[in-house]
């Protein structure tokens, strides 16, 4: 028997999953296959978002779903998320994890950050852990990795995919399938640009491997027939420590205190949702609408007692601290007497029972009216030192727009799917308005598996 080629683009978990998965499906059905994994950084720097992510998963338990879960996501997409898709993802998923458990990950259900969020599952271990633990499985598999490779373009035959051309020597390597698994378009400026408009090119990676997302797949597909999908204005994007250079410095404590921009001045409701509700348009309005791309997150020594806060701080470098608002406008350098007044107007407008706050859920401790913008909930006034602050800025972490796929991970074109070509991840465009909480890797793992599996038998 002629032996069956697997290209996969991209070394993420999704990647991962797939070639894994190839193998897997080639040993129980008899088949002899080669499976080759491209990815466009080097060695020491693969592995896109997976290698950085803390693999927050969207599981009650590795054996179940949570609840409603299909709908919860075609509600918070208005409506525009396929059901069928997430269908299959809910379907899959525990057989997943129990994939994942057999190659030794063990999952434990961790705290959420301070409020209560979706439910959901997480490896054991410091972040990176679930990709280390596919990497080393694929190696021992027997899996091929070509480092330092540029997809160029899908060589089509008959409306079949029949190699991928590489760079930089533009060498074509001959494929039976191929399974694209790269990534979005973060790393791109000029895509960046164009979907999302000017200053978009200056967006910062969240980690050190999402700029490798540079859109070739996507654009590849596209230009092999592929169908668009997927929300191209959408990006999940989060408030970073914008002094740190660290992977995903998040601080999510922000709806506890209030947020300025560089004149000292509030714009946003910080208390409008829960931090995972509001994060992605508060990251975009720092970027976007901000004159120097930075907000400051400001607080009084109330931040200091709630238990745990730290949980909701990934960034590694302490608050700015001073003893008086004027001393910390300074260390700023953002100008005292509108600090001054803005907290002044703020503390006038918090007059409900401070004893109601609650960290944890939307707890109606709202301003009274006239305040704008409003603080719907947790409006306590700032009033005892020490005050703290972070300097924020966006950071970009993946694009929804992508590439259409069916339920069995293939690669649909403008009249059904396009022979051997697959995709699976950040890649394929079913995320619409916000994204899912803790769903892009379970997509990745799910996706990743079933188009592993479905590229080496011919699904």
């Amino acid at each position: 028997m002629a032996q069956r080629k697997i290209v996969v683009a991209g070394h993420g978990a999704a990647g991962l999953c797939a070639a894994l998965s190839a193998l897997e499906s080639a040993r129980e059905s008899g088949i002899e296959a080669q499976v080759t994994v491209l990815d466009r950084a080097p060695e020491t720097a693969c592995g896109g978002n997976s290698r950085w992510s803390p693999s927050n998963i969207r599981m009650l338990s590795p054996d179940a779903m949570e609840p409603g879960f299909v709908d919860q996501i075609v509600a918070q997409s208005g409506g525009r998320a396929e059901r069928a898709y997430f269908e299959r993802l809910a379907a899959e998923a525990p057989a997943t994890a129990r994939w994942l458990q057999a190659m030794g990950v063990e999952f434990h259900t961790p705290p959420y950050y301070l409020a209560k969020g979706p439910a959901r599952i997480q490896p054991v271990g410091a972040i990176g852990v679930l990709f280390e633990t596919l990497w080393r499985a694929a190696k021992a598999a027997g899996v091929e990795f070509l480092y330092e490779r540029e997809l160029c373009r899908l060589n089509v035959d008959a409306g079949r995919v029949t190699g991928v051309e590489i760079g930089p020597a533009a060498a074509v390597l001959h494929t039976h399938a191929v399974v694209l698994a790269c990534g979005g378009f973060e790393g791109n400026a000029d895509m960046l640009r164009r979907h999302f408009g000017p200053g978009a090119e200056s967006l910062r990676p969240i980690s050190p491997g999402t700029a490798y997302n540079d859109g070739a797949g996507i654009r590849a597909a596209l230009e092999a027939g592929a169908r668009s999908s997927g929300d191209w204005n959408g990006m999940h994007i989060e408030p970073v420590d914008a002094r740190s250079q660290a992977s995903a410095p998040v601080v999510l404590v922000y709806p506890y205190g209030i947020v300025v921009d560089g004149n000292g001045r509030r714009f946003f409701d910080e208390g409008a949702g829960l931090m995972h509700e509001t994060w992605e348009k508060f990251a975009r309005d720092i970027h976007f609408s901000l004159p120097g791309r930075t907000a400051y997150a400001i607080f009084d020594a109330a931040l200091l007692d709630i238990a745990g806060y730290e949980r909701a701080i990934r960034s590694e470098l302490p608050p700015l601290r001073a003893d008086s608002l004027p001393e910390l406008a300074a260390r700023l350098d953002i100008p005292a007497a509108s600090l001054v007044e803005t907290v002044a107007a703020y503390n006038a407008a918090c007059s409900g029972d401070s004893a109601l706050f609650d960290e944890t859920k939307k707890d109606g401790l709202a301003s009274a009216a006239g305040l704008s913008p409003p603080k719907s909930n947790w409006a306590r006034p700032l009033e005892r030192a020490p005050f703290l602050a972070w300097p924020l800025a966006g950071a970009i972490a993946y694009t929804f727009g992508g590439i259409a796929t069916d339920t069995d991970a293939r690669v649909l074109g403008g009249d059904g799917p396009i022979g051997g070509l697959y995709a699976a991840g950040e890649i394929t465009g079913h995320f619409h308005g916000a994204a899912p909480n803790a769903v892009a890797m379970l997509r990745a793992l799910v996706f990743g598996r079933i188009a592993g599996r479905n590229a080496v038998l011919g699904v």
